[in-house]
């Protein structure tokens, strides 16, 4: 499979800004609009949900370097919505709650937060239930080492990203990612305006703008997608079981301890073992074919001395 040629070229350290279409492209225009067959066409046929923007070209990226992505705002347009697709989820065969199989489409407002856009706004499920918007960017990846897997952004979830689906790919984090071709070839879309574990249905999927920017690592390896926010570091995984994930992530947290922040190996496993901040998240939890879990390990900064992440 040929490479697509790249749509933005853009330098280390430079921002760029992003404009995204929602997941079904459009095709959800009100509640009346079912996620079927009927309404989705050839997307639901072809299964080609989450178009991403990109390929973008970072200028002297190359393989084994690491990808270093700044996300640094996400603002999604003014409604979303969340989608319970028939025969898919938990409660597809369940007898007990027939009536919540779907298929159904809830749409939410989206108001603007103290900064005057959604980008840190509310979200209004109703009169009683409204929550603080945390805009994500569901798909977020480079072209993995044989391209034609990662033609798929729905199925795609590996070291080189794809459709983690995870809360902390948003405003102020950094995400660290694997490079495989040349110019890295990053791409981008699928954005939540908020999520949960997506178990019963998607998440509060909305056209935005991404504003971006871009470092690279060079000569350095990442085993998969890594975060870096203001207070603590993520080893990230995507697998089933959950349980193997779990313990793949740990040992790859363990790695980073032990290589890039001067931890003993006795040391990283003590902290573990009983480091009480230390967190193990679920971050999507789709029951949608063959999807994995999106799952990770935390480890606080105040806890790595005088390393500095990255």
């Amino acid at each position: 499979m040929a490479l697509k040629e790249p749509r933005l070229r853009v330098k280390p350290n430079e921002s760029f800004v992003l404009q995204v279409e929602n997941s079904m492209s459009n095709k959800i225009r009100s509640e009346d609009d079912l996620p079927t067959p009927e309404v989705l066409g050839d997307l639901h046929r072809l299964k080609k949900y989450n178009p991403c923007a990109g390929p973008i070209y970072v200028e002297g990226a190359k393989p084994g370097d690491t990808l270093a992505v700044d996300i640094i705002d996400i603002v999604v347009e003014d409604k979303g919505y969340v989608l319970i697709e028939p025969g898919a989820g938990p409660l597809a065969d369940l007898q007990k709650y027939p009536d919540g199989r779907g298929p159904f489409t809830k749409f939410i407002r989206h108001l603007p937060g103290p900064s005057g856009t959604t980008s840190d706004g509310i979200g209004v499920f109703s009169n009683d239930i409204q929550w603080k918007l945390q805009p994500l960017v569901g798909t977020l990846g480079v072209v993995p080492d044989r391209p034609a897997s990662g033609s798929d952004t729905v199925t795609m979830q590996c070291a080189y990203g794809g459709n983690l689906d995870t809360r902390e790919f948003r405003k102020g984090h950094r995400i660290y990612i694997p490079v495989a071709h040349e110019g890295a070839l990053l791409y981008a879309g699928d954005v939540h305006a908020s999520q949960a574990t997506e178990f019963g249905g998607t998440g509060d999927e909305s056209r935005a703008e991404i504003t971006l920017r871009c470092d690279i690592i060079p000569n350095k390896t990442t085993p998969f997608v890594r975060v870096e926010t203001p207070t603590e570091i993520i080893q990230l995984n995507s697998y089933r079981p959950i349980e193997e994930g779990f313990r793949q992530a740990h040992m790859w947290l363990l790695d980073w301890l032990v290589e890039d922040f001067g931890f003993t190996v006795k040391d990283a496993v003590f902290n573990l073992a009983v480091n009480p901040d230390i967190r193990a998240n679920v971050y999507a939890l789709s029951m949608w074919g063959k999807m994995n879990y999106t799952i990770g390990v935390s480890f606080p900064k105040s806890n790595l001395g005088k390393a500095v992440a990255g």
